[in-house]
């Protein structure tokens, strides 16, 4: 006798012969069908252990069919699997009450796993959230690429909870806007979403600004003053660069997270509070824990769900999505409408990105409004990501001045970023960091990881380069080679 049924709406037949050969054995038949109506049949009539469906059905949307589903057999697990690869996508399948949600491609030996979870615990009634703006929804975050798919899949489960969030990454990655997405989409979508950066707060202003101040609780505050946490009450509270976060204050934080209340500056009775918090960072909290500039009990209460995001130099296929976006959003804004042929786009999908997204957005405006035509070549996209020399020597000198402009570069754009406000204190430390380890890396390439050789093509002392070498993090293999 069989010991379940797996129903399958897809017409790939791979799936059922892997399926049938991993779950056969214990007593599973796998039955398919190219339709939603055949589906639904089976459905209806109570047969099946779990469901697995594509979204785009020859009769019928696969989303429109899980809540149906879920009204006749509310325990029945449902795994979705879709080519369109959006964030809306895996938000929805956990919304509509699927039990996963796959991307296609898949690897099916992840497709086996999934059915052996939802086979082995099947899932009690939830209230499916269906409601949806609009089928034309701007999606908040953009990308298909891999590394985008499986930060999608985390974003719908953690909609479905309050769980803290750490969202690790460098500058420009969107680390707000997947703070948003969590929010938008989540339990607290109706309560406030409160953004702040604590980089540019004063470091004597950083417990007013978040607990809120009492009248006369230091010089100029003439007035009670409201927090940061008081206006995010209900919602969520984004703290970006937590890393930035002066000591006193992340001892005032660290009780919030495990009592759940809080005292304003000045005041005495605690104030019981129900924020949910995503933290976002670009610097390493490890690094700062070891040098004693942040707690480390903070750092466990934070990062309760790790989230990376990946760099866009890691994702080049997202590139013509992001830059379609972005020119349709500088269209709606009333800048002229433009396009980049095929060798521009290949151009910026070989480019490094040091500023990430949010760099390809400024070139993408800038290009909507200082370039003339109507199309974007590759020699335009040539000349805006070279970087323009600061002075004409050559010669012996060439090399050392064209680093030096990189690095003025980088500094000058850098400090941009921070708009009236000074970068955070440890400057010096970070950039020397950032020029040592490439210098220490290509070095011992060079001389094929042997360290006594290195130590005297960089001029140090042995002692010392072994220091750097455990300082940075870096591993040394004997008789490598520069690629």
């Amino acid at each position: 006798m069989a010991a379940g049924m797996i129903l399958v709406a897809d017409d790939d037949s791979a799936i059922r012969t892997v399926l049938n050969q991993a779950l056969g054995r214990a007593g599973y038949d796998v039955r398919t069908t190219g339709t939603a109506a055949g589906l639904w049949r089976w459905v209806q009539s109570g047969e099946g252990n779990l469901v697995i469906t594509d979204v785009v059905l020859p009769d019928e949307n696969g989303f429109d069919l899980i809540p149906r589903i879920k009204r006749v057999r509310p325990e029945l697990p449902i795994v979705v699997m879709s080519a369109q690869n959006t964030i809306l996508t895996a938000i929805t399948a956990a919304e509509r009450g699927a039990f996963e949600y796959l991307p296609k491609p898949f690897d099916l030996k992840e497709l086996i796993s999934v059915v052996q979870r939802g086979l082995a615990t099947p899932r009690s009634k939830r209230d499916a959230q269906a409601e949806r703006d609009s089928a034309e929804e701007r999606l908040p975050i953009i990308g298909r690429s891999p590394a985008m798919q499986e930060i999608y899949r985390v974003i719908a489960r953690l909609t479905q909870t309050d769980l803290t969030v750490m969202i690790m990454g460098e500058s420009g990655t969107g680390k707000e806007l997947v703070a948003r997405a969590l929010h938008d989409y989540g339990r607290r979508r109706h309560g406030p979403f409160v953004a702040v950066n604590m980089a540019a707060i004063p470091k004597e202003l950083v417990e007013s600004e978040l607990f809120g101040h009492e009248r006369g609780a230091f010089t100029g505050a003439t007035n009670r003053g409201v927090g940061r946490f008081e206006q995010a009450e209900g919602g969520t509270l984004f703290l970006d660069e937590i890393g930035d976060m002066p000591l006193e204050a992340q001892t005032r934080l660290l009780r919030v997270l495990q009592q759940g209340e809080y005292t304003t500056v000045g005041g005495r009775t605690p104030i019981r509070t129900d924020v949910r918090i995503i933290a976002a960072t670009n610097r390493d909290l490890r690094q700062l824990i070891n040098q004693g500039l942040f707690r480390e009990d903070l750092y466990y209460r934070l990062n309760v769900v790790p989230l990376r995001l990946p760099p866009l130099r890691e994702r080049g296929e997202d590139i013509a999505d992001l830059v379609r976006h972005f020119l349709h959003k500088a269209e709606g804004e009333g800048l002229p409408v433009k396009r980049l042929d095929a060798e521009a786009l290949e151009m910026l999908r070989r480019y490094r990105w040091p500023g990430n997204v949010r760099e390809l957005e400024n070139l993408i405006r800038r290009l909507t409004v200082l370039h003339s035509g109507d199309t974007v070549s590759a020699s335009v996209i040539a000349g805006e990501l070279s970087e323009p020399a600061q002075n004409g020597h050559g010669g012996e000198d060439g090399e050392a001045a064209t680093l030096s402009a990189s690095i003025e570069h980088h500094l000058m754009r850098y400090f941009a970023t921070h708009g009236d406000q000074l970068p955070p204190p440890g400057l010096y430390d970070r950039i020397v960091q950032e020029v040592e380890r490439p210098l220490i890396s290509i070095c011992l390439a060079a001389t094929r990881g042997n360290q006594i050789r290195a130590a005297h093509l960089l001029g140090l002392n042995r002692n010392t380069l072994r220091k750097k070498i455990r300082d940075l993090g870096l591993e040394v293999f004997r008789g490598m080679k520069v690629d």
